[in-house]
């Protein structure tokens, strides 16, 4: 390829000084490329040193420090969102775990309390046996405005929770003397 180069500037040099266009474009061979920059290459091999040439400087074969470290900032960033919303989404999950444990639970202790004697109700704690070793349960019967009326709250804790581990339950029950 360097000799068609050769020739082709060799040519190019002979039109010039001959001054006819016509006569010098016949001995005139134009090299054919491979690729979009397999003429630069040509020209920088001219010289014998691919990175002497202005054309090797004008088109840098690889990235700078601070083109890697920009890079490597911004996947920096992606992946602190990234992981921010994974932990925001275990939370949750967690989150309406406990909430979907806790509303059934207390749902069954209070269908229990609804179907005995209103007279027997009383307040009390406990918890859910073996099945939720980490939940327990809260009575607290209050007085209302109206006489025969009686308010039951219902409170379901998970132990291991430290925020948000509580879930109330409330039930006005007419009690009749």
């Amino acid at each position: 390829m360097s000799q068609d180069f050769d020739a082709t500037v060799a040519a190019r040099s002979r039109q010039s000084a001959v001054g006819s266009s016509e006569a010098s474009r016949e001995n005139v061979q134009i090299p054919r490329c491979a690729g979009p920059f397999s003429a630069l290459h040509l020209l920088a091999s001219r010289k014998g040193k691919p990175g002497s040439s202005p054309i090797f400087r004008a088109f840098p074969r690889g990235f700078t420090l601070l083109e890697v470290m920009i890079a490597i900032a911004i996947l920096a960033i992606a992946l602190v969102a990234v992981y921010q919303s994974q932990s925001q989404s275990i939370s949750m999950a967690g989150s309406s775990r406990f909430l979907t444990t806790a509303s059934l639970l207390a749902q069954s202790r209070m269908a229990l309390i609804d179907a005995a004697d209103p007279r027997e109700v009383a307040a009390g704690d406990g918890d859910f046996g073996e099945d939720f070793p980490d939940y327990r349960w809260q009575v607290e019967i209050g007085e209302t405005e109206i006489a025969f009326l009686r308010k039951i709250i219902l409170t379901v804790t998970h132990n291991r929770m430290v925020v948000r581990n509580t879930y109330r339950l409330t039930l006005y029950k007419v009690v009749l003397p």
